[in-house]
């Protein structure tokens, strides 16, 4: 068993031998850095990794349930492509936003009057792009969490589970509602909005890059929004010239992002969530979307080599 304050380090390496990837100069390279980036850092760092070209993969507690925060809209936005895909929803269907149903958080929809009409593609664009949480709420007004779950378990992603509508932020909170059926059960509870893993996002995000998520043009249309969100804090973060497809999550206590970079070695999947940081903060030097961003560093120079 591996003690609860085990090294990155030794966790990783762990994990490289469990994925049967081999330890080289490079994975050694990645351990010390890890480790030494994580030494002083009290709380949970939860990380999995995929070259799509090659294979290659790093991972930190890849299959350890993580609250998602934000980064359920991207499940949430696939099972919605399905169901245009089956004829349930359409794109151009038109959703009256009510007052009632405004919650704080990120987004702009709380600024928009009582009555605006918004198309469903208008709140998926507002859902990822934006992080909208009242659009996420529409949407999910719309098709339901149990629909969500439903279309995870038909990709095989049996554990990543949308729970619930959100609430909003801080002290502005509206009733807990919308629950799924897994969302009603005890052991979720302390997720929040929904539970996933860094294996099975990254397994997602794979099915997105292959044109699996649905269809080929519904996987590129997918990945095109992802590209257009605007919160780079932390994959993307001094980014440079490379494309970063992603989304990202925030809590009082906890950064996550999964994504795609696309570097000279392949695109890289990859899932990276901190919990337990510190101090709260949601300025954009969060020392949480700093520390994604330094091990989004590692493994693009780990794995991400011509």
């Amino acid at each position: 068993m591996i003690p609860e304050r085990a090294t990155a380090a030794a966790v990783l390496l762990l994990s490289l031998s469990a994925t049967g990837v081999a330890a080289g100069p490079r994975e050694d390279a990645a351990l010390a850095r890890v480790a030494a980036l994580t030494k002083d850092f009290t709380g949970t760092v939860v990380l999995h990794a995929r070259n799509l070209r090659t294979g290659a993969e790093l991972s930190i507690k890849a299959d350890a349930k993580v609250r998602t925060a934000s980064t359920i809209k991207l499940p949430i936005l696939c099972a919605l492509e399905g169901l245009v895909a089956k004829g349930a929803v359409r794109w151009d269907e038109r959703i009256v936003l009510r007052e009632s149903a405004k919650v704080s958080g990120s987004g702009v929809l709380r600024e928009l009057a009582d009555g605006t009409a918004l198309t469903v593609r208008d709140l998926a664009n507002l859902m990822i792009v934006v992080s909208d949480n009242t659009a996420t709420n529409l949407i999910l007004d719309r098709i339901t969490a149990d629909a969500v779950n439903d279309w995870l378990d038909t990709a095989g992603l049996t554990v990543t589970r949308s729970l619930r509508k959100i609430r909003g932020d801080g002290a502005d909170l509206v009733a807990a509602s919308g629950w799924s059926t897994a969302g009603k059960r005890p052991e979720n509870e302390r997720y929040g909005i929904g539970v996933s893993t860094s294996r099975e996002m990254v397994r997602l995000l794979d099915m997105l890059h292959a044109g699996k998520v649905v269809s080929t043009a519904a996987s590129l249309s997918v990945l095109e929004t992802l590209e257009r969100q605007q919160f780079k804090d932390g994959i993307g973060r001094r980014a440079g010239d490379r494309r970063v497809q992603s989304k990202s999550g925030a809590l009082d206590r906890l950064r996550s992002d999964v994504g795609i970079v696309y570097t000279p070695g392949g695109p890289i999947a990859m899932a990276v969530t901190v919990d337990g940081i510190p101090v709260i903060d949601y300025s954009p030097d969060n020392a949480g979307n700093e520390l994604i961003w330094q091990i989004s560093q590692i493994v693009q120079d780990t794995l991400g080599r011509p």
